[in-house]
């Protein structure tokens, strides 16, 4: 096989974010390209789309003169952004102008790394082989099942497997620069399957992971939706709880609809802190209400908190942990924002 079996997120040689809070840059931008979904999950709040609906959440692709003033004005920071992720609700492919977002923020001299997540039903050599050329990094390829029929029965959709696997295989062999991580959810499928998975697509990309179902979504019961119980993190490491959110602190995430929410899990949209049309990303993230809620989360309020407080990423899929160092960077904050 030539694939690494390892999870897609880089956990070794992580900078200790408290060595460099509070950041002047953000690390990460999660855009996203399209808020809809042509899956229906169970896992997921997107694939469930009354609930969508009843919430008033956006259902659509970001506009892309607004996508070019995003990142024109990145330039506004005093350093790059380390990643650019077009991906956050909903399937990127779904977005028409998804080439020519990465050929932008390429040429922009303001991005230096892209990638992004998909659910694999677009991969056709002519959807993405524009991307490649535009300079995608790296993406994350999901795997809903080993054959249609699990396709249909978990994403609602009927997904041609056989093709797909001729696309990702396609993929390899044109990728240039381009990191390719396929990932699939142990429960989806049995333990026979899980050699079956290696087997297929071992070859054929560069790292690869059988990963955990995680209740990472606020206000989201993924174990009563799924029918699953959770018994490990989503790397298969063991739950562990969290009073301080790190994400806040080094990332933030553009919606669809423009709206800039302080966490790339803010599927309801009450974490809302700016709107990309009215100012721009470095005045949302130097913002009273921006730094406001990270003052909260060091004060160890979190759990008193809307939303934050039934967030399974930060006992399920956690990276990084400040709790030790709360004290220290609320003065640090505080200091910089007085």
């Amino acid at each position: 096989m030539k694939a690494e079996i390892r999870p897609r997120i880089n956990l070794e040689d992580r900078t200790p974010l408290q060595d460099v809070i509070p950041l002047a840059t953000p690390f990460v931008l999660f855009v996203d390209p399209s808020s809809a979904c042509n899956f229906q999950c169970t896992f997921c709040p997107t694939g469930d789309r009354d609930l969508i609906r009843s919430c008033g959440r956006y259902q659509g692709v970001l506009d892309f003169d607004l996508y070019k003033k995003i990142i024109d004005e990145l330039a506004l920071f005093p350093d790059k952004i380390k990643v650019l992720r077009l991906y956050k609700d909903g399937e990127p492919f779904l977005n028409r102008n998804l080439a020519k977002m990465i050929a932008y923020a390429k040429q922009s001299g303001n991005v230096p790394y892209i990638d992004t997540t998909t659910n694999g039903t677009f991969l056709d050599p002519e959807t993405v082989e524009p991307m490649i050329e535009a300079g995608l990094d790296k993406i994350n390829i999901s795997v809903d099942g080993m054959n249609d029929e699990q396709y249909l029965n978990f994403t609602k959709y009927k997904f041609n497997f056989k093709k797909f696997v001729e696309n990702v295989r396609w993929l390899y062999e044109h990728k240039r620069q381009l990191e390719i991580v396929i990932k699939i959810p142990k429960e989806l499928i049995s333990d026979s399957q899980q050699k079956e998975f290696y087997d297929t697509f071992g070859d054929c990309c560069d790292r690869i992971f059988i990963e955990n179902f995680a209740p990472c979504w606020p206000d989201f019961d993924v174990e009563a939706r799924t029918g699953i119980k959770i018994s490990q993190g989503i790397y298969q490491q063991p739950i562990s709880k969290t009073d301080v959110c790190p994400y806040i602190f080094y990332g933030m995430s553009v919606n669809a609809g423009g709206e800039v929410s302080a966490c790339f899990l803010d599927w309801e949209r009450k974490l809302i802190i700016g709107d990309a049309k009215k100012h721009s990303l470095k005045e949302i993230w130097d913002s009273q209400e921006f730094n406001s809620f990270r003052i909260k989360h060091l004060e160890g309020k979190r759990k008193g908190m809307i939303v934050c407080s039934s967030c399974g990423q930060l006992t399920h899929c956690l990276p990084d942990d400040i709790d030790l160092y709360r004290e220290k960077l609320l003065a640090k904050i505080r200091r910089q924002i007085l």
